[in-house]
């Protein structure tokens, strides 16, 4: 009876480590949580695995805006990438690192993803600053796009060959630099509150501003230049999101709508932003349930068919190409 008894207890908390995965997911991620309903369970279930893991490495390095002691923070990320090691070598202590470690195990998610993102984070660990696009894309890349690769092996890509995921992973990376931008034009207000200003100095210098501003000034909302800066912002990360939509169709059919709901439904953010007046310094933007409803029920009906932009590169990050010109100039 023994080894039955076994098998059952594995397998009660293999169900309560996954609950636990998933009720992160659904009290953090409301777009992700809605997309996931067009996964199959065993994809839903790798990818609330994903989630849990960036979402707690992120909630690590939130608090250092509160910390009283800074360095307890750094030594809190450090354990966190010990057990992160540890559960890639077969040793998940606790239920985040058991769902992660049978996530990677089962869709072959390489470790280097895992590190992108966690160097990534760690990059919050300090004020933010940025001099340039460049600079921020960087950034952009290991908090966001190292996502969108995990998040490509867990989905599937038609064929299953390394060439297609090679391509699938580049698109997402892409749109992992479009979510991340509209994270940063959502939360400006936010993010000044933790001594966080992520909109690069060039930016913000080429329509006369500063980053003292956007971090000491509320009435920087009321200015025309801001305004003109946050539409420059928005149509970057509409280029971004058009640049990244041909990924799409490389994935597997059943999860091709998930990652539709996805993009459009972080897209969707960037409309809130220009109804609330380009104000993220004092509001934050939000797309209403009545909204989202209507989102995923277009995603239900038209992802199968919807036809990506053809031809065009993807993006290089290295080289900065995009598909169309006026797009090069906006990330110029």
């Amino acid at each position: 009876m023994l080894p039955g008894l076994l098998r059952e207890t594995d397998a009660d908390l293999a169900r309560a480590d996954a609950q636990h995965c998933e009720s992160i997911t659904r009290t953090y991620a409301r777009t992700f949580a809605l997309a996931s309903r067009f996964l199959p369970p065993r994809k839903r279930r790798g990818a609330f695995a994903v989630y849990a893991f960036c979402r707690l490495a992120d909630d690590i390095v939130d608090r250092m805006a509160e910390a009283r002691d800074p360095e307890a923070v750094a030594h809190e990320l450090t354990q966190y990438r010990i057990g992160v090691a540890e559960a890639l070598s077969g040793r998940p202590d606790g239920p985040i690192f058991r769902e992660l470690w049978r996530a990677v195990s089962e869709y072959g998610v390489p470790s280097e993803v895992l590190e992108e993102l966690l160097n990534g984070v760690a990059c919050d660990l300090h004020p933010a600053r940025y001099d340039s696009w460049r600079q921020l894309t960087s950034y952009c890349e290991g908090v966001a796009s190292s996502v969108g690769s995990m998040c490509t092996y867990i989905f599937g890509v038609l064929g299953n060959d390394d060439e297609t995921r090679a391509r699938a992973v580049r698109y997402a990376r892409t749109l992992g630099v479009a979510m991340q931008l509209t994270n940063i034009l959502r939360d400006v207000g936010e993010d000044a509150t933790r001594a966080r200003c992520y909109l690069p100095d060039d930016v913000l210098a080429a329509f006369g501003l500063d980053s003292e501003r956007v971090l000491h000034d509320p009435t920087l909302r009321h200015d025309p230049r801001w305004a003109r800066l946050m539409r420059h912002e928005i149509a970057r990360a509409r280029a971004l999101y058009r640049a990244a939509a041909p990924g799409i169709l490389l994935l597997e059919p059943d999860a091709r709508r998930c990652a539709r709901a996805c993009a459009d439904g972080y897209a969707a953010i960037l409309g809130a932003i220009e109804r609330n007046g380009y104000d993220s310094i004092t509001v934050r933007a939000r797309v209403g349930t009545f909204a989202r409803a209507g989102l995923l029920w277009s995603v239900w009906r038209g992802a199968e068919e919807a036809q990506p932009p053809v031809g065009g590169p993807v993006i290089e990050w290295g080289e900065r190409a995009l598909t169309r010109p006026e797009e090069m100039m906006l990330c110029a």
